[in-house]
């Protein structure tokens, strides 16, 4: 039997789930200007994930590349949410904020 496909699975479905709380938690401490953080390491990680020839190392380090980069559309959008009232707002940053008023 050959597990690759399911190791390489089951660790993609974990750093999604990572990555989430991640995002949540860089945009309330940071907010939206440490996307450059996940540009970068988005782009180490890819490359890392070039040079490493291991089967299951190598696609799981592309993974969390893309994921960092993807976390980069994530943190903009996590603003929103923020905005909208469905995640707590950081009171330090409430300048940085565009609130809705609800009518």
């Amino acid at each position: 039997m050959n597990f690759l496909g399911l190791i390489i699975a089951v660790a993609t479905f974990l750093v999604i789930g990572v990555f989430h709380p991640i995002v949540i938690k860089s945009e309330y401490h940071l907010g939206t200007r440490c996307w450059w953080a996940f540009l970068v390491a988005g782009i180490a990680f890819i490359v890392a994930s070039l040079f490493v020839q291991d089967d299951v190392l190598s696609p799981i380090l592309g993974v969390v590349g893309c994921s960092c980069l993807w976390s980069i559309l994530e943190l903009f959008e996590q603003k929103k949410r923020v905005e909208r009232g469905w995640f707590p707002m950081n009171p330090k940053r409430k300048d940085e904020y565009q609130l809705k008023t609800h009518k």
